[in-house]
């Protein structure tokens, strides 16, 4: 198995492609700190992976705060031994025009998804670099960083999931020393619960397949079509990639037909 034995941190893990890494990586042999905002979803998720709580842990915190990155990797070394990846994959998503966008609104994308992302980084790389063996950091970026859509106009968001496409490339260089490789994805559209915090049931339902040609292979993304990545660019399978931004897009950035 992939993850024998390994630990990994998974941020925004209560639900979507967070919640399927963290139920494959288990699934592959390793152990898993779940963490989110929403305590119900995390500690479901935990439970619902390993009910015995040995190889699954939940963590609930807004890693926005720069501690709560620290905290996950105390609890990762304190629970499981040590830390191997960390997938960061916590984030929000909501269009609004440009020029509707308020400042607090600015702010919060850029917390929730730059600087939380940035600090737990660099807390995982901290202790990956003392444990001396190496590691893995895998970042959930986004299509809407590479390329603007006009029928969901996202400008904070996309500015915010640019800036970590930008430290995948830096902390892949800095990193390279201390054997910890740094990769994303880059997913167009994932049928994931995030639109439901924007939507109502009925509008998810509505507008979802409205999506799938938009997509050359003709077809929205599913969580597993994200995990898959995700798991490889953690594995040894890529142990000779860094500094990659993968599109996971159905084909979006190749064209259009």
């Amino acid at each position: 198995m992939r993850f024998q034995n390994k630990v990994a941190i998974v941020t925004g893990g209560g639900s979507g492609m967070g919640k399927e890494v963290a139920t494959r990586f288990v699934a592959e042999g390793g152990s898993v700190v779940v963490n989110g905002r929403d305590a119900a979803k995390a500690e479901g998720a935990a439970h619902q992976i390993d009910p015995s709580g040995k190889h699954a842990v939940a963590y609930v915190g807004d890693v926005s705060l720069p501690a709560t990155g620290e905290a996950l990797v105390k609890t990762a070394i304190a629970r499981f031994g040590g830390l191997d990846v960390l997938f960061n994959n916590a984030g929000i998503f909501a269009p609004k025009p440009f020029l509707e966008v308020t400042e607090a609104e600015y702010n919060r994308f850029l917390d929730n998804i730059l600087k939380g992302t940035f600090f737990t980084a660099q807390a995982a790389a901290k202790a990956m670099k003392a444990a001396g063996r190496g590691g893995a950091i895998v970042q959930t970026g986004s299509m809407w960083a590479l390329q603007a859509i006009g029928a969901t106009p996202s400008s904070a968001y996309s500015a915010a999931k640019a800036g970590v496409h930008a430290l995948v490339k830096n902390l892949a260089i800095e990193l390279a020393p201390a054997r910890i490789r740094v990769n994303a994805i880059a997913p167009a559209v994932i049928e994931t619960p995030v639109y439901d915090t924007f939507l109502t049931p009925e509008q998810v339902k509505a507008l979802l397949p409205t999506f799938n040609t938009f997509h050359p292979l003709g077809r929205n993304g599913q969580v597993a079509d994200a995990a898959e990545a995700l798991l490889f660019l953690a594995s040894d399978q890529a142990s000779f990639i860094t500094g990659v931004v993968l599109p996971v897009d159905g084909g979006v950035m190749a064209g259009r037909q």
